[in-house]
């Protein structure tokens, strides 16, 4: 099985703008056939006034989104009290890494945050900081 790569929001802003290593990244995972799945909590999160919506629109028609069912809210829980955090403060990347350990594996996360989606997910995720 090929495996997965899952996006956080700063994945996902760098695969809108283009960024060459997010570009690199995504064609590989092409070539090789790998899921690329983002969050549906990413979606939002990533939102801002200068989000250029037609390049979002494109970039989201690419990807697998995942929606934040009660399953994987109550997984995000139950990781975030494992790892002894708030979920005021990390709720998002909890739900990504609920998202990603329920992907078919091996799974890595892109991210910006590389110390708490570590953390959240239990040291049971290849996580690649951006």
């Amino acid at each position: 099985m090929p495996g997965s790569l899952v996006l956080d929001c700063e994945g996902l802003s760098k695969a809108i703008i283009q960024d060459v290593e997010m570009t690199e990244w995504l064609a590989a995972a092409k070539t090789k056939d790998v899921r690329v799945i983002v969050s549906a909590a990413s979606l939002v999160e990533v939102s801002h006034p200068r989000l250029n919506r037609a390049r979002y629109e494109w970039t989201v028609s690419r990807l697998i989104v995942e929606p934040v069912t009660g399953e994987i809210a109550r997984e995000a829980s139950r990781l975030l009290a494992s790892a002894g955090l708030h979920g005021h403060k990390h709720a998002i990347d909890a739900m990504v890494c609920a998202t990603a350990l329920r992907s078919p594996g091996p799974v890595t996360v892109l991210t910006s945050d590389v110390e708490d989606i570590t953390v959240i997910g239990q040291e049971r995720l290849r996580v690649v900081g951006i």
